[in-house]
């Protein structure tokens, strides 16, 4: 682990970081009100450590009515008192950078809360003001302008725009509680390089830029065919998404960046294929960009081979290293996912009455997939709880749910709540201790008992073991900084070396004889090797 004030090393820090990202309302309870904060996050950083992250990575904290979990923000330089007060990031930040750990926070640039000051002042202006103009208000069509300025939908479901009772409409292309801001504007771009200002002044190391293709819109907004949810995997370039103007933006933000130092950006830019993605991580723009189509392509032999080799072939045209991801707070948890009929799908949630993962055969899955991508140069990304093998809460009350995509698409949509599920601590008490209280603000499934951190730290074969595992002998050999060769590959089969480690996964049904002579170094779980032979759904690094 490099130290976190250490800015003499030949690689910039976050190259090959491995970087753990905290949903803070579900990683640790401090105070007991059922809700995870920032002094839960400070309880917990010994756990972080010893699992062996580089750094970690905050959702949203900042001040919001909570309408999306917080990506609806109502003051962008202020905790919001659920989760603490900027004394306590102040002295989370510090003690993460004491244990050589460095802090990546969220920034939500497409839009803000409608409760945020601006869009308060733009509701109490006329149309044609100033203040209307930090934002993308329009007239509707129509007769009388009853009918929307364009067909766009919302990502969350129904139309992206609503209308005021003066007639004009305003553009949300997530929740109606969320109006875009209108970046062709130069007070909006301003004001985002003095929030990133504020951040960098209190020590942060980079932000995670939410919705970073979604900034600029198409001149003209004009009408599309392409429906503006479908953001994953598809390569979607609607008149909403990836417009070229976008990395006008970034230039700017990396110069601000560079007046601090080692401090990077990492883009959530749902684009395809691989060379569009590549343009947000040129020199003078991002540092890095999610590999969404690593993540989305599921467990199969062919698809990542050909993702990884995309993804390395165009971060490198463009002097980058690349990211790898399998989950995150938007999505079925991978450990789920691969437990599906169809290991390749791309569900949008699962709810009780659809098909039920298989726990075990999900959970060998998504922990060979980990080695896999442990072993990968470049920068990997944990989502909370996958350390645990946690599944997706398929069961979860509808009464109880609180994405607004369940809300906005009548329920068609279950929504990402199942992967949001506060984490388990401690089996033996309320809550699996996830606070003092016992409270929870999502109800967590039976399982999690026998996955809680108490069940598995210092387990032979438990899944938390495991990663502890594999990201140590990762940091040993350097893998983030060494480079891939190819071996064997076909539709049941990935095998490759790097740096002097030689991996193995087997997506196919029978064993795979393993090389002459090989040691194993890590594998995917205990029975993955039987006399010298990979089992099915396994993955193991030899020296």
């Amino acid at each position: 682990m490099k130290n976190a004030t250490d800015t003499a090393v030949t690689t910039a820090w976050w190259d090959d970081a491995v970087i753990y990202q905290i949903y803070p309302r579900s990683f640790a309870d401090g105070n007991g009100d059922g809700i995870g904060d920032l002094i839960g996050v400070l309880q917990h950083l010994d756990y972080l450590e010893a699992l062996g992250i580089d750094a970690i990575w905050l959702s949203p904290f900042y001040v919001s009515p909570q309408a999306d979990a917080g990506y609806d923000v109502a003051d962008y330089r202020d905790v919001d008192p659920l989760f603490g007060t900027l004394a306590d990031f102040d002295r989370m930040l510090t003690d993460a950078h004491a244990r050589g750990m460095r802090v990546i926070v969220d920034l939500v640039p497409n839009h803000t809360s409608s409760a945020h000051a601006w869009f308060q002042a733009a509701l109490a202006a006329p149309a044609g003001s100033p203040e209307r103009e930090r934002y993308i208000f329009r007239a509707g069509r129509g007769v009388a302008g009853e009918l929307p300025p364009n067909n766009w939908n919302s990502v969350f479901g129904g139309p992206a725009w609503t209308r005021l009772d003066d007639g004009q409409w305003y553009l949300h292309l997530f929740d109606s509680s969320q109006p875009d801001l209108n970046w062709r504007n130069p007070v909006v771009v301003d004001e985002f390089k003095d929030i990133l200002r504020f951040w960098l002044d209190r020590g942060v190391d980079g932000f995670r830029v939410d919705v970073a293709h979604g900034l600029i819109k198409a001149d003209g907004l004009p009408d599309t065919e392409v429906n503006a949810g479908m953001i994953e995997g598809g390569g979607n370039r609607g008149p909403m998404w990836d417009q070229d103007d976008v990395h006008e933006i970034y230039r700017g933000w990396h110069a601000v960046l560079e007046e601090y130092g080692d401090r990077m950006l990492v883009a959530e830019a749902w684009v395809s294929p691989a060379e569009r993605l590549s343009r947000y991580i040129r020199p003078d723009e991002m540092q890095q960009a999610f590999n969404f189509d690593f993540m989305t392509v599921g467990w199969d032999a062919v698809g990542m081979r050909r993702a990884i080799d995309a993804a390395l072939a165009t971060n490198a045209a463009v002097g980058a290293t690349t990211t790898w991801v399998l989950s995150n707070h938007d999505v079925v948890r991978h450990a789920s996912r691969f437990g599906l009929s169809d290991p390749t799908s791309w569900p949008r949630g699962i709810a009780a009455d659809e098909e039920q993962p298989l726990f075990e055969l999900g959970l060998a899955r998504a922990r060979a997939a980990t080695l896999l991508m442990f072993a990968l140069p470049g920068s990997a990304y944990v989502y909370e709880g996958e350390e645990l093998g946690l599944p997706e809460h398929t069961a979860l009350p509808d009464q109880l749910r609180q994405d607004p995509a369940f809300f906005r698409t009548a329920g068609k949509e279950v929504g990402r709540d199942g992967c949001r599920v506060p984490l388990p601590w401690d089996s033996s008490r309320p809550g699996y201790g996830f606070g003092p209280s016992g409270l929870t603000w999502l109800p967590q499934p039976a399982v999690f008992a026998e996955l809680a951190v108490d069940r598995q730290a210092g387990v032979r074969g438990s899944t938390l073991e495991f990663y502890r595992a594999a990201l140590a002998l990762r940091a040993e050999r350097a893998l983030g900084t060494g480079e891939i060769e190819w071996h064997r590959v076909t539709e049941s089969l990935l095998d490759l070396s790097n740096g002097g480690v030689r991996v193995l996964v087997n997506f196919g049904l029978r064993p795979v004889i393993l090389p002459a002579g090989a040691t194993v170094l890590v594998a995917s779980d205990d029975g993955a090797v039987v006399d010298g032979a990979l089992q099915p759904n396994r993955a193991v690094w030899l020296g």
